[in-house]
């Protein structure tokens, strides 16, 4: 089965960084850690860009997957 990533439902925001420990199978509290510290370093700006770029882009895990025939 192949691996996909999903924003997680357990989420503070919306879930991307929650998405990424889980498909990386790595505990949730140091990737959101090393978000916010990443956030600090870099000026907040480009950070928050990111973010929500992938918020909009990589889907929700449980969402039905729609297929275009």
């Amino acid at each position: 089965m192949k691996k996909k990533l999903y924003r997680s439902k357990d989420r503070m925001v919306a879930g991307v960084v929650a998405g990424l420990a889980e498909y990386f199978n790595q505990d949730t509290s140091l990737w959101r850690l090393g978000a916010v510290i990443l956030l600090i370093i870099t000026g907040l700006m480009p950070g928050v860009l990111i973010y929500f770029l992938a918020a909009l882009i990589i889907p929700i895990r449980g969402k039905a997957d729609y297929t275009i025939e």
